[in-house]
């Protein structure tokens, strides 16, 4: 078919690293979005203002729009994570080992001969 376009083809599902961030690099920031996106559905579920919102969260209403706006430059991990706490909600998280204890290729550990 022309002109359909394959997503398939084009991300593996890791976006940022798709984007040539490093493993590290994109564990990082997709913990920051997962943060900033749960504080905009307590947001929008809440049908609160900015304003409201700064308030029971206990932040500055430009700190909410800037999540409201997805622009998270500039707020930690913990600060997310402090936000998402004063929502009342339960964080959930988890981590999965890789299924073969696989060797990481480091560079900076291969001599030059």
């Amino acid at each position: 078919m022309t002109g359909v376009l394959e997503v398939n083809s084009l991300t593996t599902g890791k976006v940022f690293e798709d984007l040539g961030f490093t493993r590290e690099e994109s564990a990082h920031l997709a913990l920051k979005v997962f943060l900033g996106e749960q504080v905009r559905i307590f947001i929008r579920r809440n049908r609160l203002s900015q304003a409201r919102a700064a308030a029971r969260l206990g932040v500055q209403q430009p700190k909410i729009s800037k999540i409201l706006n997805e622009n998270l430059d500039g707020m930690s991990i913990e600060y997310l994570v402090k936000l998402v706490a004063r929502t009342g909600g339960t964080l959930e998280y988890s981590f999965t080992p890789p299924k073969k204890n696989r060797r990481r290729k480091d560079n900076s550990q291969t001599s030059a001969t």
